[in-house]
């Protein structure tokens, strides 16, 4: 089915998507974080009745809204990627991707539709707790949007609750909850959710900082910085917990792309966490004997640590996992990746013979064969590989990428607490380094959270869906040509409206709030 598809279609289809979903994540996190944050502001003025707080809550809304707007734009083009580029996909789990994707539409789209327009427009005309309870509903709703778009995504990453059904050829979701309440979905939506906090936090505290470097607005500031510090802090320390969920559940159902956030080709027991490391870019192959580093430093014992929950347990890396033979939690010695096609290609065969079998009338054939295929499944993507070599993923990327959002995720950490503890002293307002690190620290949370992305999507290569679906048959037929017209069509498109988008902001951040806030107390 793949061999008559040009390889340059598959590349040209991966980055379109990639295109629209790096843009689309420029937009998502700033709505999450800041939207909690605004909705912390208002909680406050309807605690205690200062004006103050009101407008403070009114200018971070009107950013909230210039940036929410335009990220709906970018997520409509996503989901219709999925059914223009991707209809293999689509139509193979259209039954199981599909549903949580029309939940987030039916649900959460209209929470935030019901309640967006009263937390713009209503604030003189509906009660205070109202307004209130529209903006926590509005934020809660765009936060539900994410959760089951995560919980499709993560479905990708770990397939469960589904069964494949020969006579259509389609995966067809049993159990809504095991789709729904997977660990890996589970652990993917809170820290995705919690680095757009951070993000947020970013923002807010930036911002802030340049209104003081600026000698304007310095009590809305002051006050803005303390609430962003604190969001800011708890939800840093809060990601560094979920990220170790992640990565414990990479280790346990996505094996290989553990080895490339690693760089690790030949595993153990008792295996070091490379803390800071070069890879040597001479090495090219798994096959070849060169050095994977040219230097890295290791924290001794602590992937086996966090991959297993125990210092002496057993990580495979590429090599290993490319072999196989190593023990597998239930003992049984693992399949190498030739052993992992072979099978693939025999469900591949067990499927078309099953077919032809229902076609032919000839049941006693057709349970047999239906026996190796529900058998086998489990190899179904594999029959669709064609070399071992493929299983790898790019390793520098997801090398890369992970320590960098890792690294960035412990500065944000040192940031927050240096601007509490400052703003507590009340020395951020004359202490102009930190008020400039925090404005030039905003960019630091979008390169973040499209590293963990990387990580996550390039990570899982070749796979569209682990194991089963492979993202060489997952694209739709289409010629080349219409691929990259569209991907500068989105690319001219998605930059004009990001322009837009800074443009407005900045037009907004320079008229400043609309209250006098000069004094210092």
């Amino acid at each position: 089915m793949i061999e008559s598809i040009d390889t340059s279609l598959i590349d040209w289809s991966r980055a379109q998507f990639a295109l629209t979903a790096m843009y689309h994540w420029l937009f998502v996190p700033l709505t999450l974080g800041l939207g909690v944050i605004q909705a912390i502001l208002e909680t406050i003025y309807y605690k205690t009745g200062d004006e103050f707080w009101k407008k403070t809550a009114q200018f971070w809304m009107k950013l909230f809204g210039i940036n929410f707007a335009i990220g709906v734009a970018t997520g409509l083009i996503l989901e219709f990627e999925f059914g223009t580029n991707w209809s293999n996909y689509s139509w193979f789990v259209g039954d199981i991707f599909g549903a949580p994707l029309a939940i987030e539409g039916i649900l959460a789209f209209f929470m935030e539709a019901t309640f967006i327009a009263v937390m713009f427009f209503g604030w003189e005309k509906v009660s205070k707790r109202f307004h209130l309870a529209s903006t926590w509903l509005t934020i809660i709703g765009a936060t539900l949007s994410a959760l089951w778009i995560l919980i499709a995504n993560a479905w990708m990453q770990h397939p469960a609750g589904m069964h494949f059904n020969p006579d259509t050829v389609r995966n067809e979701m049993f159990d809504f909850w095991a789709v729904a309440l997977s660990p890996v979905a589970i652990n993917k939506f809170f820290h995705t959710v919690l680095s757009g906090w951070i993000v947020g936090a970013l923002f807010v505290v930036g911002i802030s900082s340049w209104y003081l470097l600026k000698k304007r607005e310095t009590r809305f500031a002051l006050a803005s910085i303390k609430v962003g510090a604190i969001f800011g802090l708890v939800a840093s320390i809060l990601v560094i917990w979920t990220g170790d969920g992640s990565a414990y559940q990479v280790a346990q159902k996505q094996p290989m792309k553990l080895a490339a956030m690693e760089g690790l080709y030949e595993g153990g027991n008792g295996i070091g966490l490379v803390g800071i490391g070069v890879l040597n870019p001479d090495k090219t192959s798994y096959k070849d004997n060169v050095d994977p580093f040219i230097f890295n430093i290791q924290i001794p014992k602590m992937l086996s640590f966090l991959a297993e929950r125990k210092a002496d347990g057993y990580v495979a890396g590429i090599n290993n996992l490319i072999e196989g033979g190593y023990p597998t939690h239930d003992g049984t010695p693992a399949l190498s990746a030739a052993e992992k096609i072979e099978k693939g290609k025999q469900t591949i065969q067990a499927l078309a013979n099953y077919r032809k079998a229902m076609k032919d009338k000839d049941e006693v054939a057709a349970r047999q064969y239906r026996t190796v295929l529900d058998e086998n499944f489990a190899y179904f993507g594999y029959g669709c590989i064609k070399d071992p070599g493929d299983l790898v993923p790019h390793v520098g990327m997801t090398f890369y990428s992970f320590r960098i959002m890792v690294i960035l995720s412990g500065y944000f950490i040192l940031l927050f607490i240096i601007a509490l503890v400052w703003s507590k002293k009340d020395k951020f307002k004359d202490t102009r380094w930190l008020q400039k690190v925090c404005l030039w620290s905003i960019p630091l949370g979008y390169i973040a959270g499209q590293a963990g992305w990387i990580v996550a999507e390039v990570g899982r290569q070749p796979w569209a869906i682990q194991d089963i679906l492979p993202t060489s048959a997952s694209i739709s037929k289409l010629a080349t040509s219409s691929v990259q017209t569209t991907f500068f069509v989105f690319l001219i498109l998605f930059t004009i409206l990001l322009i837009a988008e800074i443009g407005i902001m900045v037009k907004a951040i320079k008229k400043g709030p609309a209250v006098s806030t000069n004094n210092e107390n």
